[in-house]
């Protein structure tokens, strides 16, 4: 307990995603590197045995960590211990272990792989937390309330269509996050300087067995594209795009759970609130939405760690420098893991959502006798009033009325002093017939039932794919 521990594996993400940024998913993905190489080399006619292929495929697992540890302590670098540590249980095979391949062959195809790992993961979190938030939003399709511009009173909605706000920016994060884990692409086997001559060397010239090669490698590990042209690495572009998706996707948490947290204060929708959780150690009383305040930590930050890769991307010099490594290690696996855990709470949160009917209605009963002031003026006018005589008339009634709500805390009387109007020609009776909350929503209800149907219910059809996200294993 007296070194630091990061809170995002300790607290926060989940299993899933800690594992596919663990050392051990790291390399023992080296390892089936070095497998596919090897098989691939071999198919295409370099002296590699049947033997030296099983030896390797038998250690995948067994990974000697201690020594491989003190390995590079002896030689500052990472591949080479592995390489070394690796040869040590695979005699047979340690001539032909990460032949013609430079560092980045296991460094950055493994990344690639970590990346395509964990965006299926986000896309099965997405998925999750899009079903829950369909549920709550057809069920509230046609409950009013009151909509606010600029966090003031404005015309009535639905709560299920103000969900629906939340629920297509989701939609917008999950299809460019999946057209990302679709077209990502494989770096293969392209060499020290991109140039892939070390392979162009061992197959004696043969161009087309080096291009063959480099195919036969990407399908192995998956991957229906590969990086046409590179330096010694893939393009760092796409790290910074993959930042770019991860902060949408945070964005669109932060700006639900903000939602959330100012509903909360209205005392109209709460976040769930467990019967022993205590929500501040000095007020026994308080009920803070402490969990959608985490996602908006966490999506904070996300936002904050997309500005590295980015950097990183512009700052790389002709076929390579390293300058990216440390930055890589922390930016990319951390945002990630962020956004996975946001996500976890994201969807814990909505499916548990309190909605508070009475408070809503009662919000409605204050606002809307001013936002029924339109139909009042052309009730009043079909009456047999002056148009222009009546518009006059309610802005000075509304204003005496929101001065009594505001300056001396009283109920608004608005309608009572305009039935007490003789301009008006309307009772009390007439006007409360105009103030049917349904009457001032419009087609959110419909909206809402549309965009699940025509829109979401197809995505989530099509997110079913994603839902061994996190449980599968790379072939050997």
């Amino acid at each position: 307990m007296k070194e630091y521990r990061n809170p995002l594996t300790e607290r926060y993400a989940s299993s899933e995603m800690s594992f596919v940024f663990s050392p051990h998913f790291k390399f023992t993905t080296w390892r089936k590197l070095w497998i596919a190489l090897a098989q691939s080399q071999k198919e295409l006619g370099l002296p590699i045995t049947d033997k030296q292929i099983d030896e390797m495929k038998a250690h995948v697992e067994d990974i000697d960590y201690d020594r491989a540890q003190a390995y590079e302590a002896q030689t500052r670098h990472d591949v080479m211990a592995h390489i070394k540590t690796f040869a040590e249980s695979c005699p047979a095979a340690k001539p032909i272990i990460h032949l013609g391949a430079t560092s980045a062959y296991v460094g950055d195809n493994t990344d690639l792989i970590q990346m395509r790992e964990a965006c299926r993961i986000i896309l099965s979190r997405l998925a999750a937390l899009m079903a829950g938030l369909r549920e709550f939003a057809l069920k509230h399709a046609g409950l009013a309330t009151l909509g606010f511009t600029h966090f003031q009173p404005a015309q009535l909605t639905t709560v299920g269509k103000r969900a629906c706000l939340w629920l297509c920016d989701l939609v917008m994060d999950f299809e460019a996050i999946e057209r990302f884990e679709q077209d990502l692409p494989f770096l293969g086997v392209k060499g020290t300087t991109g140039t892939q001559a070390s392979f162009l060397e061992l197959f004696d010239g043969d161009h087309a067995k080096v291009k063959e090669l480099d195919a036969r490698v990407t399908r192995s590990m998956g991957f229906g594209r590969v990086v046409p042209v590179s330096g010694q690495t893939y393009s760092r572009k796409i790290d910074s795009q993959a930042g770019a998706l991860l902060s949408g996707l945070a964005q669109s948490l932060h700006k639900l759970a903000n939602d959330l947290r100012l509903l909360q204060h209205c005392k109209e929708i709460e976040e769930p609130f467990e019967k022993s959780q205590i929500g501040s150690s000095a007020m026994a009383y308080k009920r803070n939405p402490m969990r959608s305040e985490r996602i908006t930590a966490l999506s904070r930050y996300i936002i904050s760690l997309s500005s590295s890769p980015a950097m990183t991307a512009a700052e790389q010099w002709l076929e390579r420098t390293l300058d990216d490594s440390a930055n890589k290690r922390l930016s990319i696996p951390e945002a990630f893991l962020a956004a996975d855990a946001a996500l976890v709470i994201a969807t814990n949160v909505c499916e548990g959502l309190v909605v508070y009917e009475a408070m809503i209605a009662r919000h409605i009963e204050e606002e809307l006798p001013f936002l029924a002031t339109e139909s009042i003026i052309m009730a009043a006018v079909k009456n047999g009033g002056d148009r222009q005589e009546i518009h006059e008339r309610i802005r000075v009634h509304s204003m005496e009325a929101a001065k009594q709500v505001k300056l001396e805390g009283k109920r608004n009387d608005l309608l009572d002093r305009i039935a007490a109007d003789p301009q008006f020609r309307m009772k009390r009776g007439a006007i409360d017939k105009l103030l049917k909350a349904e009457a001032f929503v419009g087609r959110a209800p419909e909206q809402t039932r549309d965009f699940i149907k025509d829109i979401l219910d197809p995505l989530l059809g099509r997110a079913k794919r994603y839902g061994n996200a996190g449980k599968t294993e790379l072939a050997v």
